[in-house]
């Protein structure tokens, strides 16, 4: 009589079969802790959304939006992630998504008149871009 053995794998080991077969190609760029607003950083985002890279770097150059000079930097991060990781080249690249999500609120408190406090919110953003070729 023969005793069959099962082989035993760990659960960390599924899971990094798994999140292998799941492993996003397209190259991008993430920037957490961003001291803009989702909706401010959004208005920006909003403008590149779908561009080739070229025309979304003008945009952001002569954006006046405070947001644009903290997407710019993190568009050419991306850019240089899909050059040295990906080999690809950097004249076929467009931004294939774009987003902002809502992170933590720093609370600080404004004195007011007659010895109230005022409660200010510090909003953070997690800005993402991903790149694709054409």
């Amino acid at each position: 009589m023969e005793v069959l053995e099962k082989k035993k794998y760990s659960r960390s080991s599924y899971k990094r079969k798994r999140n292998a077969e799941n492993r996003e190609t397209r190259p991008s760029a993430k920037l957490s802790y961003a001291r803009v607003s989702v909706q401010k950083a959004c208005f920006v985002l909003d403008a590149i959304r779908g561009k080739d890279v070229e025309t979304a770097l003008a945009i952001l150059e002569y954006s006046p939006r405070y947001a644009s000079s903290i997407i710019k930097k993190l568009l050419k991060s991306a850019i240089a992630n899909a050059e040295n990781n990906n080999g690809m080249n950097a004249d076929n690249l467009y931004i294939a998504e774009c987003y902002a999500n809502k992170g933590p609120t720093m609370k600080r408190i404004r004195p007011r008149a007659q010895g109230r406090a005022y409660r200010i919110e510090k909003r953070m953003s997690h800005i993402t871009i991903v790149l694709d070729e054409r």
